[in-house]
């Protein structure tokens, strides 16, 4: 059934949702647990990346999955992939999460190293593409680019999200949340103070989806980057400084309460 409240009611009520979901004991259940095993900045950064990466599908699959990475890498990330030989790569063979498959894992190791090695890390390469760019549309088409860079296998362009084909970019919207949101409730971690909170899009899954249209906040029935702008662009007269902490509430109100 179509909500027909007026916007201001469906305001509040997300503000009270978000609120009730953007607690600490959100983190138990989600992939975000992951990087909050660490507490060393590049740690963080490269565990939140590869389980965005991977954040498809049952969210215990995938945090088992990242478990396993985690292990693979000797709960050491940063310094893993840094100190790797290709040689010891070989190890993440063994990776595997749906189509995610040991050779995209590998690779995504060696471009990260040739991230922190030649553009200073995660990080500082999102941030200072963002500053020359001032938006995050153009900043996720050139991360792309960069990441991209070294030899790579064909196979692994799908698992980095094209804005420019009109990809929604969930994955890494998510970890653009999860890296620069600082609300100071203990879930998103807040390292990157050069992107502004208020220029971020909502990851827009099934589920956020569904609610939203649900609300009547997204008319747009395709999850494509249309519909991302669709609906942060109502978030934003919410929230103009925080549009996506409704992203809490939206992924609250699907997945735990089936709205």
């Amino acid at each position: 059934m179509r909500i027909t409240q007026e916007l201001p009611d469906i305001r509040d009520f997300l503000n009270e949702k978000a609120e009730q979901y953007n607690h600490p004991d959100f983190i138990e259940t989600d992939p975000i647990q992951i990087p909050h095993l660490f507490s060393y900045k590049n740690d963080i950064e490269i565990a939140a990346f590869f389980a965005s990466t991977i954040a498809w599908g049952q969210r215990v699959t995938i945090i088992k999955n990242m478990q396993k990475l985690i292990a693979l890498m000797d709960h050491s990330p940063y310094e893993f992939i840094m100190n790797s030989s290709e040689k010891d790569l070989d190890r993440l063979n063994y990776f595997k999460h749906r189509t995610f498959n040991g050779e995209d894992c590998k690779f995504f190791a060696r471009s990260v190293k040739n991230i922190y090695y030649k553009h200073g890390g995660l990080g500082d390469l999102f941030q200072k593409i963002y500053l020359e760019q001032n938006n995050i549309f153009n900043t996720l088409i050139r991360f792309r680019e960069v990441f991209f860079e070294i030899d790579h296998p064909q196979r692994t362009g799908k698992h980095v999200s094209n804005v420019l084909k009109g990809a929604s970019a969930k994955r890494l919207n998510m970890f653009l949340r999860w890296m620069i949101r600082n609300d100071n409730n203990g879930v998103d971690f807040g390292l990157w103070n050069k992107i502004p909170m208020s220029d971020l899009f909502l990851p827009l899954d099934v589920h956020a989806g569904n609610v939203a249209r649900k609300l009547g906040l997204l008319k747009r029935k395709q999850n494509d980057w249309k519909a991302v702008e669709e609906v942060t662009k109502v978030l934003r007269k919410f929230d103009p400084n925080d549009p996506v902490k409704y992203d809490f509430a939206l992924f609250g109100l699907g997945i735990f309460e089936k709205f």
